[in-house]
């Protein structure tokens, strides 16, 4: 099984800072500032979350987690914003 990505590789600070509609408008900021208050306990949870598992399993977990997270954050613009930043620099 492959660890997760880092957390440190979040985009450049103020690359996807805001995700704004037609027109330039602001729907709603992303913060891609780091704001996790204990972050390295956070990635060894993530990382013990995933030990014995399967890859199918790893999967499924990122899967799951991705949509507790996404419903905790609710709004569809923040959302949409954080999926680009995740893609950025992939394709």
């Amino acid at each position: 099984m492959a660890p997760p990505r880092s957390l440190c590789s979040l985009p450049p600070e103020g690359a996807l800072s805001t995700f704004g509609r037609p027109g330039g408008t602001e729907l709603h900021a992303l913060n891609t500032e780091p704001n996790l208050e204990a972050p390295d306990d956070f990635y060894e949870a993530l990382l013990d979350a995933h030990h014995g598992i399967s890859d199918e399993q790893s999967h499924d977990l990122n899967a799951r987690l991705v949509l507790l997270l996404a419903n905790q954050i609710g709004r569809l613009d923040v959302l949409k914003a954080a999926l680009a930043a995740a893609r950025e620099g992939m394709v």
